[in-house]
């Protein structure tokens, strides 16, 4: 089953960098793009939709009106050059307000949010060829090892102990290099000595956090940002 998306805009430019980077993930399917809301608003009349990425500046009727007067409305994302909207957007119901130009890596973050609903009523299955590994060196080999199976990361000075589902793996990398290669979205750090899987968490305990049967410390530096991530959802 595909994500089937609308796209809004009528910047020839904004929409082939979507174009561009929407063809990274299999699942999502771009089925109609227009520069204006009102062959959205026909589109959608006769047309399943499943997400809408729309412009606040479109002709005759702008994205924020479009938004208001959608009967039944798909998962919508705000993409925009103007950061003003974002708090109107958000009161609408907006599932991402991205501003423009638009990374691959911030669109990555917003296409996981999506995912995410869709699996809580859907049960649509989501993976993306783009990122879902690492490749590290064990032993003088490059071992993959996929982001969902690991669990945290320890430092060891001038080493990392990566800590996975089933297996752990010692590499000469350290913390802060290790975890700039992680997408940012799916791991956080927590401490000088820890960086870890966020849907690996099974609760937060005062200064600690508890994944499978290990209590990992929050360091003084890290827990207000930490416990804005994992129980807001959002990075202070």
């Amino acid at each position: 089953m595909k994500v089937r998306c609308l796209l809004i805009d009528n910047d020839p430019l904004a929409i082939n960098t979507l174009k561009k980077h929407l063809a990274h993930f299999e699942h999502f399917e771009i089925v109609f793009v227009c520069n204006n809301a009102v062959d959205a608003f026909n589109f959608i009349r006769e047309n399943s939709i499943d997400l809408v990425f729309v412009d606040i500046y479109t002709p005759m009727v702008n994205g924020l009106e479009f938004i208001k007067n959608i009967h039944n409305p798909p998962l919508i994302i705000i993409t925009s050059s103007d950061e003003d909207y974002a708090v109107q957007g958000f009161e609408l119901g907006v599932i991402d307000y991205l501003i423009k130009p638009i990374s691959l890596k911030r669109l990555v973050k917003s296409l996981h949010k999506i995912s995410r609903t869709l699996n809580t009523v859907n049960k649509l299955p989501y993976t993306s060829s783009l990122e879902d590994h690492i490749f590290i060196k064990v032993d003088k080999k490059m071992i993959k090892i996929y982001f969902e199976d690991i669990l945290y990361i320890k430092s060891l000075k001038d080493y990392v102990i990566i800590k996975t589902d089933h297996k752990d793996y010692v590499t000469h990398y350290n913390l802060s290099a290790i975890t700039r290669l992680l997408p940012e979205y799916l791991f956080i750090r927590i401490h000088r000595s820890y960086t870890i899987a966020i849907n690996k968490i099974k609760a937060i305990d005062k200064n600690c956090i508890e994944i499978e049967d290990k209590s990992l410390p929050m360091g003084r530096n890290y827990i207000k940002k930490v416990k804005g991530t994992i129980i807001n959802g959002v990075t202070v």
